[in-house]
Formats: C-alpha cells, sequence, structure tokens
C-alpha cells in the first residue's frame, strides 16, 4: 500500500527498508473501550484482499469478482493520498458491495517529520495531538459520505520512519492516539497500516498502549498468504480477527479483460459496514 502515497523512488526506499519486526494490540476490546456505549457489531471478513491506488471502475470490480479475491481497500481520503479517485462514490460502494466485495478504508493521514521525502501534510511535535483529532474527524466524513457506516474500521496508514529517533516517534504515537480517539468518539473501529520494520513496530512496543489500534494490518512482502505462520509477534496479540498482512506488490493481473496492479493482501479482520 504504501506505493499507492509514496512516489515510485519513494516506495522503493521503503521497499528497501521494510523488514521483520514487531506489534501488539487488544482487538475488538481495543475499540469498544472508549465512547458510545453501544457498537454496531463489527463485520469480518477472512480470505485473500487485494488494495490498488485508485478505486477500479464498477466494470473491473464486476469482472475481478471470481472468488479469487473476496475484498479490497479503498483509499477513502487524507491530504497524502496519492490518486484521485474518480470511480471512488457513494453510488460505487453501494454497487461494489451489492456484487458481494468487502470493503476496507484506508486513510492517509500526516507523516512523520522525520521522514524522508515531501509531503503535503507533515505532523510535528506542537501540532500531533491537534492534526490527529482533525484527521480523525475527516476520516469520518469521508467514509461516512461514501456510505461507509458506524462501526467500520478505517486504518490509518503510516509510513516508514526512523523509530529511533525518540522524538519522531515520540510524536506520531501522540498522532495516532488523538487519531484513534476520534474515532473511537464517533463509533469507528481505529485500526493501524504499517510496516513491521518501523511504523507497526512504533505501535507493538510502545509502553504505554492506551489509545493504540485495535486491529493491525502489516506490511511483510514475503509472498506468504498468511497471518499466523509469518506473525512476527505474541500469539495473543490482535487475536480475534484482528490481522492483515500485505504479503505481495506490484503484481500485475489480469481478470476477464481488465489488467489491474495490486498489492495482494492475507485478511482476517474487520470491513467496512455499507449496509
Amino acid at each position: 500500500m504504501s506505493s499507492h502515497r509514496l512516489s515510485k523512488k519513494g516506495r522503493y526506499m521503503a521497499w528497501a527498508t521494510a523488514g521483520a519486526a514487531v506489534v501488539a494490540g487488544a482487538g475488538i476490546a481495543a475499540q469498544t473501550s472508549m465512547a458510545a456505549t453501544t457498537w454496531p457489531a463489527q463485520k469480518t471478513y477472512t480470505g485473500r484482499a487485494f488494495d490498488t491506488c485508485a478505486a477500479p471502475s464498477l466494470s473491473a470490480m464486476k469482472a475481478w469478482h471470481t472468488g479469487f479475491y473476496g475484498a479490497a481497500a479503498v483509499y477513502v481520503g487524507g491530504k497524502n493520498r496519492g490518486c484521485s479517485q474518480p470511480n471512488l462514490t457513494a453510488s460505487w460502494v453501494k454497487s461494489v458491495s451489492s456484487i458481494g466485495w468487502k470493503l476496507i478504508p484506508i486513510y492517509v493521514g500526516a507523516q512523520p517529520p522525520c521522514q524522508s521525502g515531501s509531503n503535503p501534510e507533515k505532523l510535528t511535535a506542537s501540532t500531533a495531538s491537534s492534526l490527529g483529532a482533525s484527521d480523525a474527524a475527516d476520516a469520518v466524513s469521508k467514509a461516512s459520505a461514501l456510505g461507509i457506516k458506524a462501526g467500520s474500521p478505517i486504518y490509518l496508514d503510516m509510513e516508514s520512519y526512523d523509530i529511533t529517533n525518540k522524538s519522531c516517534n515520540d510524536a506520531v504515537l501522540t498522532y495516532v492516539r488523538a487519531f484513534d480517539k476520534g474515532l473511537r468518539a464517533k463509533t469507528y473501529r481505529a485500526s493501524f497500516y504499517g510496516f513491521t520494520s518501523s511504523s507497526a513496530k512504533a505501535i507493538a512496543t510502545a509502553t504505554d498502549k492506551t489509545d493504540l489500534p485495535g486491529n493491525l494490518w502489516y506490511a511483510l512482502w514475503d509472498k506468504t498468504n498468511t497471518t499466523t505462520t509469518d506473525w512476527p509477534w505474541g500469539s495473543t496479540q490482535f487475536t480475534n480477527h484482528s490481522r492483515g498482512h500485505q504479503y505481495m506488490v506490484n503484481s500485475k493481473e489480469t481478470r476477464h479483460g481488465y489488467t489491474i496492479t495490486v498489492d495482494r493482501d492475507a485478511w482476517d479482520a474487520p470491513v467496512a459496514i455499507t449496509g
């Protein structure tokens, strides 16, 4: 997924630094500990998913609904979102859902101050909390406008950065906590995408787990379609349908005449509630 926000050069830099590492979490329990007392039932999907930069056309989604993939990730917003989304509308969401697709909402939020490259939105130590709150409000607004309902997860996309830079890492964690609190206040499930060598590891190894995400989508490009056998952390972490694994990137695939370059994901985690 990193490819879909970063430049081509940035993608390969991120790819080169993405290795094995760590993440912690509490699954469903972490989602319902704040805000609304009554939460919609979590909608989960277990199987193969894909993510790609721009939501494919409805015709392509119909052609690709062959059973190989059952879910597709969609970039619902964020100032750092890398592609325009001409197809991603409330009508598209309703139509692909009616076909049988499950959807995985992604929001490309503010990126770390120590991250290489330029981004339209970067957080700082002084802006992390306010940006996290405002981005959460924007993520909920964007998802809701697409017909992605309360109770759905929104996966915050945090790209690679130097987590040994303490001031940078502390700022990121402040941002993530504010973002998660904002989601939960609106009854959306706080979820996270990151690299097992960096951004996901930062969540995993944080001493204070307060307000951290309850679902983890980890990037480990080992070409292994699993959320268990290569899970690099404790067996009790992110259990109860709380894991996604991006295991292959830049896979150019053709189905029924439609060619799309996708990243492949093994999925056992929440997906959008679309009605």
